[in-house]
Order: structure tokens, then sequence, then C-alpha cells
């Protein structure tokens, strides 16, 4: 039987990824250790932290006016990171509220003492629309405008042509769409990513900083695992790094490249997206209710509108070989996660599956 991985994260992986680790695994005719066994401090993994951050560089066309890192602690780490060295002038952030991250986000951000002030909410219609900017927005009032690309829960997104319009600084948790449709890098003042849905394994967090604006800050009282500074410096190596996961970060990224960078991505994702989709649309049994100019194209969620009629659907999707398709614990309903690993014939399996439950009810 085959099987396919919906799950939102960890999600799949390419196949030849995997394969490609399997062999790798045992010791090394050279260093005579397993890829797990290596130092960070050894130049066998500097030249794997250079290759992926100048393979990261090339497919998301990041100019030398950003630094890009590879930390850990996921994109929640990251929730702290950001307003520590960069809520320090007005010490007040702006943020569109798209779903569950983004509240996270600005929880993290009070904790440590700074005024969050949600310019916009779609909560009350289930985020099922992203929230505009209100026209009196002044970004001036605020240390940066915090924005989540793609709701992973909630399946919308903030495509690149429509991110909110600001003369501000511009901070977007990307951690469920990097790498699976454009984004023009200059836009934006800092950019995290989790690596665990587009990027590779869980353990390895991608974040893109704007050199300047970091020159700009006064981190004093700031932790030194908590300062960027520190592991730009260090070329992410100022404590002992994700050794793994950065490595299989790396192959996925000539994956990637190999495939035909982020453009043939795209036109996979809205290809899988767009199918997936089409079906649904026309499914008087299914709702995908997201508005149709914000549709997420790597986290589909939809809904029979019975959320205990939609947990035994997935139960059976589990034991047909489908598996992670329940939504999240807070929405129910399903998500179908389409990542780049994610080949259209899991979509066709999917929506071959779900035309049978729909004739069958």
């Amino acid at each position: 039987m085959t099987t396919y991985n919906f799950s939102a994260g960890p999600g799949v992986m390419p196949e030849e990824v995997i394969t490609q680790i399997k062999q790798e695994f045992e010791k090394n005719e050279q260093t005579h250790m397993s890829i797990i066994e290596i130092s960070h401090r050894s130049k066998q993994f500097q030249t794997i932290v250079t290759d992926a951050e100048n393979k990261l560089r090339q497919l998301m066309h990041i100019s030398d006016e950003y630094a890009v890192v590879f930390l850990q602690g996921g994109g929640s780490t990251q929730f702290e990171m950001i307003p520590l060295n960069f809520a320090t002038n007005h010490h007040e952030i702006a943020l569109l509220d798209s779903g569950n991250f983004a509240q996270k986000a600005a929880e993290a951000a009070r904790e440590l003492g700074n005024k969050v002030t949600t310019l916009n909410s779609t909560k009350n219609i289930h985020y099922q629309k992203l929230p505009l900017l209100p026209d009196d927005f002044d970004p001036m009032t605020y240390d940066y405008l915090h924005i989540v690309t793609n709701n992973t829960i909630e399946g919308v997104t903030s495509h690149q042509n429509n991110l909110p319009k600001t003369t501000g600084r511009l901070v977007a948790d990307m951690s469920s769409n990097i790498l699976a449709e454009p984004y023009n890098i200059s836009d934006f003042d800092a950019i995290f990513a989790g690596g665990q849905k587009n990027l590779g394994p869980a353990g390895v967090t991608v974040a893109i900083i704007k050199k300047s604006w970091l020159a700009e800050q006064d981190v004093t009282g700031v932790g030194p695992m908590m300062r960027y500074q520190n592991h730009i410096d260090k070329q992410s190596m100022y404590n002992t790094s994700p050794v793994f996961a950065i490595y299989a970060l790396n192959l996925v990224l000539d994956w990637v490249i190999q495939q035909g960078g982020v453009t043939e991505m795209y036109r996979r994702n809205l290809e899988k997206s767009k199918r997936l989709y089409a079906y649904l649309d026309q499914s008087e049994f299914y709702t995908a209710p997201v508005e149709a100019s914000a549709r997420s194209l790597t986290n589909i969620v939809f809904t029979t509108g019975d959320l205990e009629k939609d947990k035994v659907i997935a139960k059976q999707a589990t034991e047909e070989g489908l598996f992670n398709l329940s939504g999240h614990r807070s929405v129910g309903g399903f998500r179908a996660s389409l990542y780049n690993a994610q080949p259209m014939s899991a979509v066709d399996a999917l929506i071959a599956f779900l035309q049978k439950v729909e004739q069958q009810a």
C-alpha cells in the first residue's frame, strides 16, 4: 500500500534526501565518524553551514544586506528573540492577528514587557480572511509590524501580492511556506522559519536579519544566547549547533535547487493546491472556508461541517494510508499539508479517497 504523510510538521521530506541520509548516516571513510558524531567545530561541519547559507541565499535571492543564521529553539524562541533584539526603542509592537501563531508571538512579547497592539484581527470569523492593515496605521509609533505569512492551523496566507504595505519595519514568521512560494526579501527587515516543514527535520530554525537594522539596536541586558549578533559573528556556531538538522537542511536545499528552485516549487504547489481546492469547491459534502485570495498553498483546511464525522473520516483515511489529515486540535476538521516534497500523487490519492467517502455518505 502506498502511503502519504499530510502532517503539518514535522512534514514530509523528499524521498531522495531520506535515501541520501540513510547512505551517509554510517561512519564516513575520511572522518571515521557518523554525521551525528562530528564536532560542530570541525571543518566538515563548517563547510556544511557555509554551503547551506549560500544555497539559501541563492534560492531566496538574499543580498549581503542580510545576515543568515541557523539557530535552535524553533519559531517559539524567535517570538522572544525578535522583540529582545528589535523592540528596543518604543517597546511597542504592531501585529496583524491572522491566527494562533500570531497570538503566541504577541503573548511572548508581552511577557517580556512590551506593549503589543493588535491592529486588526479576523478571529471573529475564524480566521477565514486576512486581517488588513488600517488606513491610519502610523509605523513610526511602533518598533516593527509582526505578521505570519502562512498560518499553518487556519490555512490563510499573505502571499507576496497581498502583503501589508508599510514604510516601517516588517517582521515575518515564514515557518510554513518558506521556499514554497516567492517573496521579495527586501520587503522585510527580519524573517524566521522553523525547519520542520519545508526545510528539513525539526531542530533547526532559520533567521534572516537586516544587518543595518540590527546595528541600530541597544541590546544591553539581553542574554548572550538571545543576541542575533553573537550567532552572526560565529557563523551559526556560537554554541553547539544542531548538526544533524543543518546537515539535512543542506541536503533539502540541494534538492530544491535540483528541482528548479523556488520558481518550480511554486509552480508545483499552485498545481497541487488548485487541484485539491477545485475538488473541494465543487463538493456538496466538504467545505474549504478560507477566502480564495488568501488560501494557503501549503496547508489546505476543510471540513464536512460535522466535527465528529470529520474525526471518523480522518481515522478511515489513516487506515487507507493517508496519514495525519486531522485538523489542529484547536479547530478540528481536516488539514492537508502540501509542502514542497509532497508529490501530486498524494493529492490524487486524497481526492480519490474523499470522493469515495462522499459517494458513500
